[in-house]
C-alpha cells in the first residue's frame, strides 16, 4: 500500500496492532504475523508526504485483517483503546465479528475473527446469510476488551 510516512505507519501497525517487521528499507516496510514472508507491505515510492484520496473517488474500500481467535481480536481492540485510537464502527455479521477503523493514512481497516463455519447463520434453504440487526454491539465490545485483557494477563 502507498503511504505518506513510513515511520507513522510503522508505529501504528507494529506498535499498536502488533505486526512483526520482516524488512525495513528506506522507502518500504514489509510486515508479517506468525513468520510469513509478508502479509502487508507499504512504500513511499510515489506517495511520500501525500494525502489520502478524497471521498467519492474509486480505490480500496478497506483491508480486512483476520485474527485467529476472538481473544486475539480482543487483544488488538485493547491495544487500540490503550493507544486512544478511534474506531469508526463495530459489527457482528453472524459469520464474524468486526472492528472498523482508519490507519494513519486514512486507509480503511476491518479487523475481524471468523466464527466456526458450523455457527454461521443460514436461511431456510441452507444459504449463508449475514446478520446485523439483533446483536448487542456494546456487549460484544466489552467482551472483546475483557478477552484482550485476559490474553495479556
Amino acid at each position: 500500500m502507498k503511504t505518506a510516512d513510513l515511520d507513522r505507519i510503522h508505529a501504528f501497525y507494529v506498535g499498536i496492532l502488533g505486526f512483526d517487521v520482516v524488512v525495513r528499507m528506506p522507502d518500504a516496510l514489509f510486515l508479517s504475523s506468525g513468520g510469513y514472508h509478508h502479509h502487508l507491505a507499504f512504500n513511499t515510492w510515489e506517495s511520500r508526504g501525500g494525502s489520502p484520496p478524497p471521498r467519492g473517488t474509486t480505490g480500496l474500500y478497506h483491508v480486512a485483517i483476520c485474527y485467529p481467535t476472538r481473544a486475539a481480536l480482543g487483544d488488538a481492540l485493547k491495544r487500540l483503546v490503550d493507544a486512544g485510537w478511534p474506531l469508526s464502527g463495530v459489527n457482528d455479521h453472524g459469520t464474524h465479528e468486526a472492528l472498523y477503523l482508519n490507519d494513519p493514512d486514512g486507509n480503511g481497516l476491518e479487523l475481524y475473527w471468523d466464527r466456526p463455519e458450523a455457527e454461521w447463520p443460514q436461511d431456510a434453504d441452507g444459504h449463508l446469510t449475514f446478520e446485523n440487526a439483533s446483536r448487542d454491539l456494546n456487549g460484544m465490545v466489552q467482551e472483546l476488551l475483557a478477552l484482550g485483557a485476559a490474553e495479556n494477563a
